[in-house]
Formats: structure tokens, sequence, C-alpha cells
């Protein structure tokens, strides 16, 4: 396993995370030994070159009780482990791949597991096991007939061009795949489950995927010319028939379009509709604040009003008071019922009292006279005082008035 690590650590130079895809690789050729690796450049949809590290070689695959060897190749990136490994397929020359749901024609490998690609949890040896388990369900290839000419090696848009192919020696044609070999698949763990949904090439030979918009239909399949034979027609596909194919795929792609057109509109209408009633709101807000505004400024007028009138009243009290002769203090201070009188006289007194016992307290300080007779006369003032303010209180009751 040491060995291993060292061997593969200058291949890893531009790796972002070197050390921990030092490791997962050594782990998986230690349990998959007919996996080779090495480094290859790897040409990206764009025309990006990349110098990736390349696993491939074969992977044992049990169907229907018999093992055989799937040469596949597995290009790690060198964001490894946060972006997926891109797997391929690499048939021998007697070789063909066979497109399923798992595989399409260039040999690209989709699966579950790499859609579902987790940084933190997903490894390089789950992944094979995938493969083992998916390929056991579809296998990928299948052998060619001797007498078929060799086809090109596949240069699709996902499939890389790295030299030296093919990788694989030649093996025997006569199995409908590779020759058995003894190397067993680890039952202790456990394949994934393949039951969710996930993008992957259209199968050929099943049911086809369901298209990515799920309110979409799709096209009607044009079967073409070796379709099987209509009774009505003698078992030919007329221009009719075309052009009605034709017509149907059109009137499928514009009602989509209308289709989305009306959501789109309706969506904007719905978006007006609302700024609509917010600038309705808008308005009875504004309304409501100038009609307060209104009714505060006529209440302010009214008060002016008033006040300009009591201002002359004012100055015409003046005037007259200015044209009268002295006006006598006592006489002037009149009240208008006994009880009124009774509660003048007694403030008044009150005060009077009030101003004693301040008077009494600077003759106090002044030494005019003795503490003794201080506190005796200020006694006698403080009762009478209490007794005053007691009688206030009594003739404000009567009278209604704040106590």
């Amino acid at each position: 396993m040491a060995n291993d690590d060292q061997a593969l650590k200058p291949f890893l130079c531009n790796y972002k995370h070197k050390d921990y895809t030092c490791k997962e690789v050594a782990g998986l050729i230690q349990v998959y030994r007919g996996l080779n690796y090495r480094l290859e450049g790897f040409v990206f949809n764009n025309g990006t070159r990349k110098e990736l590290l390349n696993l491939e070689g074969t992977i044992p695959v049990n169907y229907k009780g018999t093992m055989y060897n799937i040469p596949v190749c597995i290009w790690l990136v060198d964001t490894h482990p946060q972006h997926a490994p891109l797997c391929f397929v690499k048939p021998t020359p007697d070789m063909s791949i066979k497109v399923s749901k798992y595989v399409d024609s260039n040999g690209k490998v989709y699966l579950p597991y790499l859609h579902e690609w987790n940084a933190n949890g997903s490894t390089l040896l789950k992944l094979v096991q995938c493969m083992i388990s998916a390929f056991g369900e579809l296998p990928p290839v299948y052998a060619k007939p001797r007498n078929e000419a060799r086809p090109s090696y596949p240069s699709g848009s996902f499939m890389p061009q790295p030299s030296g192919y093919p990788l694989f020696p030649q093996v025997s044609p006569q199995p409908p795949y590779p020759t058995p070999t003894p190397y067993l698949v680890n039952p202790n763990l456990p394949y994934p489950n393949f039951g969710t949904p996930y993008p992957g090439p259209a199968s050929t030979n099943g049911t086809p995927y369901p298209p990515a918009n799920p309110t979409q239909q799709p096209y009607p399949q044009f079967t073409g010319y070796n379709a099987s034979p209509d009774p009505a027609t003698g078992g030919t596909i007329t221009e009719e028939h075309i052009k009605a194919s034709l017509l149907s795929a059109v009137e499928d792609k514009l009602r989509r379009r209308l289709k989305e057109q009306a959501h789109q509109s309706q969506a904007e209408l719905e978006t007006l509709r609302r700024t609509q009633q917010e600038l309705v709101d808008g308005k009875s807000r504004l309304e409501d604040i100038l009609s307060r505004l209104q009714r505060e400024r006529a209440d302010l007028d009214k008060n002016v009003a008033i006040l300009q009138d009591k201002e002359k009243e004012l100055q015409s009290a003046v005037e007259r008071l200015d044209g009268q002769e002295g006006v006598d203090v006592d006489e002037a201070v009149v009240t208008t019922a006994p009880l009124y009188s009774q509660l003048l006289n007694s403030f008044a007194e009150e005060a009077t009292l009030e101003d004693a016992i301040y008077y009494m307290g600077e003759a106090l300080r002044k030494e005019v006279i003795d503490l003794d007779t201080f506190l005796k006369q200020v006694r006698t003032l403080a009762r009478r005082q209490f007794t005053l303010r007691a009688l206030m209180h009594k003739c404000r009751q009567k009278a209604q008035l704040a106590c």
C-alpha cells in the first residue's frame, strides 16, 4: 500500500486533494486488480486539454451466473473528490457497445451514483460497485460476429481520445461476452438501489426516459421507412404521413410556446394587479391624510378668529379702564355669596398668619425675642392657621370648587 502511494504521488502533482486521491486510488486498485492507472491528456467539450489520471482496465461483472471482464476507463478530474469522475466503457476490437439506460452510444456511463455524487460520502470503490451492479443488470458490451468489420473507435462529444488504443488484448469472440475470470465481487459491500430516475441516454431497447419537463409532451416518434406495414397503404409511408407527423410536432411545439407565453403574461398581469391595488391603497391613505389636514386647518382658522375676538375685547377693556378714575381695591373685590366671602376672608387671614410666622422667625434670628416667646407665639399662630385651612377646604367642597 505504501509503495502504491509513493508511485501514485508523481501523477497527482496538479490535483487539489492529492493525498486523499492517492489514498483512494491505491485502495481501489488493491480491491480491483484489473484496473491500472496512468496520466493521459483528456480533451473536454470546449477544447480544453488537461492531464488527468486515468484508471483503465477491467472490472468483474456477474451476468446470469457467469463472471465477465468488462473494459472500462475512469477519468479523475483535478478537483476530485469535489466533482464526479468521468466513466466510459472502452470496448475491445471484438466488442460493440450495447446502448442502455446506463451507457450511451459513445460509451459514456450514466449512473444515479454519479448524478448524486457527494464529495463527503462518495468514493471510487462504491462507484465501481455501482457499475458492477448496473452492468450485471444490463451488460454494456456484446461480442461482434466474426464477419463483421471493425468499426472505428467512437469519438463522441464526451469520449476522450487517449493514445495507445486499443489497450486490452484481443479476446476470443466465441462467447457473447469477454472470457470469465476468477475475480469475484465483494459480497459484503451492498449494491445501491437503482430505482431513482436520473439523467442518462435514451434507451433504444426499452421505454424512453421521460422528458425533463413533466408537463412537456414528447414529439410523436417518426418510425422511418422500415416501420411496420400499414394495411391501408400497402406498407408504404407516403409524404402525407411525413407531413402529418411534422404538422403534429409543429403543433405541439406551438402549443407549448403559447402556453409558456400565456403563463408569462398571466404572471405579468398578476404583478400589474398587485401594483394597481397598492396604488389604490396609497391613494386612499393620501386622501385620508388630506381630509384630516383640512379639518385641522379649519379648526385652526376658527381658533385664530376666536383669539382675534378676545384680543379686541381685551383692548376695549384696557381702553375703558384707562378712562376711569382710581378704583378702591377693597370695594373692587366684592363676593357674590356669603360662602365666597367667608372663603375670601379665611384665605386673607391665613396669608397674614403665614407672614406673621415668617417675621417671628426673623425676630428670633436677630435675637429681638427669646426662644420661649417665639415657640409660644408660633404655636398659637400655627393652630389658628390650621383652623383657617380646614375652613377653606370645607368652603371649597361646599362651593364645588377644586380642593
